[in-house]
């Protein structure tokens, strides 16, 4: 079977399960490090017995719902490949804007910055490769992921502090910046929830307790000591909470600067407090 073929094969065996057409190229692309213009060229060529046995095994299981970026061990996050397994969340496009955010606030700038609960390690690590400069520390509360965030840094030949630990807790110094992405859905929205992320991406990593604040509660009365002078904190949060996380963070912090982003689709997805 040619790799036309076996795409067409693939596009024809997701229709059936109504699953995205786009999957099946992530998951022909990713197993042979190709780019779109690889496939184009190798349309002809017949794949192996072992490439295309592989290939269809991951074709079956994602549509049984088990998520592309598990199968092929990584994720592309701002141009790079981050490793990425069941002990880490998948890192998301919108976090990009996140980052962007951060780059375009401080260009030019070097800084010292922590992103809490890193996961994969996508944004700090992000931020490492982008500003070389900058002095990056990365957290995670379980010592798996972080062997996972640890993994990735080594993979892109960047220099970074990594610590174990709850939130701040690990942290010894104070930053410029504080960046995190913490887990912010509540309880009730899991019948809203995808069925891929809800079975197979780790639970610590997506859900929070008080409707889903409770991780920004906790960040709200611990940040201040961990933060230079008008140092400034970056959160992403769920498209519905920022009004909560205002009112929240001007009850802590009420001489701070409070400002929220929207993402690409208009949603605000994305707040910056400077404290003064």
């Amino acid at each position: 079977m040619t790799f036309f073929q076996a795409q067409q094969w693939a596009f024809s065996y997701v229709d059936e399960y109504q699953k995205d057409h786009e999957a099946v190229d992530l998951l022909l692309l990713g197993q042979m490090n190709w780019s779109l213009t690889d496939l184009l060229m190798n349309y002809q060529t017949e794949m192996t017995t072992s490439e295309l046995s592989l290939f269809q095994e991951n074709i079956k299981k994602y549509c049984q719902d088990y998520p592309a970026q598990y199968l092929l061990k990584k994720a592309s996050f701002f141009g790079r490949d981050f490793l990425t397994n069941e002990a880490t969340l998948i890192p998301r496009y919108e976090t990009e804007e996140l980052v962007e955010w951060i780059l375009d606030d401080h260009a030019g700038e070097v800084l010292k910055v922590a992103d809490i609960g890193t996961g994969t390690g996508a944004i700090g690590l992000t931020l490492k490769c982008e500003r070389p400069g900058w002095q990056v520390t990365i957290t995670d509360i379980a010592s798996e992921t972080m062997a996972v965030a640890q993994a990735n840094a080594q993979q892109l030949a960047i220099d970074i502090t990594s610590v174990v630990g709850d939130l701040f807790t690990p942290l010894k110094d104070k930053y410029d910046v504080i960046v995190s992405n913490p887990p912010y859905i509540s309880e009730e929205e899991k019948c809203y929830m995808d069925q891929s992320t809800l079975q197979y991406e780790p639970e610590r990593a997506l859900f929070a307790k008080e409707d889903g604040l409770y991780f920004y509660r906790r960040i709200a009365q611990e940040i201040k000591p961990y933060l230079n002078p008008q140092g400034e904190l970056y959160l992403e949060f769920g498209f519905q909470q920022g009004p909560a996380l205002i009112a929240l963070f001007e009850k802590y912090h009420p001489t701070a600067q409070i400002t929220l982003k929207k993402d690409i689709n208009g949603h605000d997805r994305m707040l910056k407090v400077k404290f003064m």
